[in-house]
């Protein structure tokens, strides 16, 4: 005998099904970007420069004009190696942060050679609070925003490494600072760069929507003769400021954090997020 369709069972597991579907869309378009910097103050940042005690801002290099976070130097008369970072009030572990960047006018006098047009978003970095006084850079991963000279290719989002080593293609690399596959990027025009980061397992740079760098295991430098260190799952972070005067109109963020457990679902939040090219408009 033909079994009849059990109406009530299939009515059941269709809500169930578009339960998880109406879920995890609704889930997807909750997925907003954060702004970091409110367009109005630094209110919520702690500032660190070299030689200056914690929220010292020397000269005034960190300041908000024309809705821009400006690093400024025209309150110095030399550089002298006062290299300032701008810090977030809160550490992340797993997210996408984006920046909307521009390099303007002239080098401060003195500022190094290699710091020309010359900036950075520094990750899984420590805590200010922890940095001595005359402490250069804060241990973290560095994403090396650069500008071109108007001639020579000079690459954007490249990886520095202050105090800190990391794994590509199953290697560790200790080496200090490795170029990016990105075009160069002259004048004052602005330029996007986007981070992946996902706690101590892997890091992506994008610039203008395009990938340019991924690597895994960001870590702290080897103690006591070790090969590997220790493991970065989350960190402050932070904008440089290294003597070549930039614009940063655009710090936002999208928390992963809650998906950090969820594989498959950060997965798929992870693809319709890249799926769109975002480009900074001029």
């Amino acid at each position: 005998m033909k079994a009849k369709p059990n109406k009530a069972l299939f009515t059941l597991l269709l809500i169930i099904g578009l339960g998880l579907i109406s879920s995890d869309c609704s889930a997807q378009k909750n997925i907003k970007w954060q702004q970091l910097f409110n367009g109005k103050d630094l209110n919520d940042w702690q500032i660190k420069i070299r030689h200056h005690k914690l929220n010292d801002n020397f000269g005034n290099t960190f300041q908000v004009n024309d809705g821009n976070i400006q690093v400024r130097y025209d309150q110095y008369s030399k550089f002298d190696e006062q290299f300032g970072h701008l810090f977030y009030k809160q550490p992340y572990s797993s997210y996408i942060i984006g920046v909307e960047y521009r390099f303007v006018g002239d080098q401060v006098n003195e500022g190094p050679g290699w710091a020309y047009r010359n900036s950075g978003i520094m990750i899984h970095g420590q805590d200010p609070a922890t940095m001595t006084v005359d402490q250069d850079f804060p241990n973290s991963i560095e994403v090396q925003l650069l500008g071109g000279n108007g001639k020579d290719e000079r690459s954007t989002a490249n990886l520095c490494t202050p105090g800190t080593q990391y794994v590509k293609d199953g290697k560790i690399v200790k080496q200090h600072c490795t170029n990016s596959s990105s075009k160069t990027y002259h004048g004052d025009q602005w330029v996007r760069s986007e981070v992946l980061v996902l706690g101590d397992s892997l890091i992506v740079h994008y610039v203008n929507g395009e990938e340019v760098m991924r690597y895994n295991k960001p870590q702290l430098d080897p103690i006591k003769g070790s090969e590997e260190g220790e493991l970065l799952k989350s960190g402050s972070i932070s904008l440089q400021s290294e003597s070549h005067p930039v614009d940063f109109r655009k710090v936002e963020i999208i928390d992963l954090e809650k998906y950090a457990d969820k594989p498959k679902k950060l997965k798929k939040v992870i693809a319709k997020l890249m799926a769109q090219k975002r480009v900074a408009l001029q």
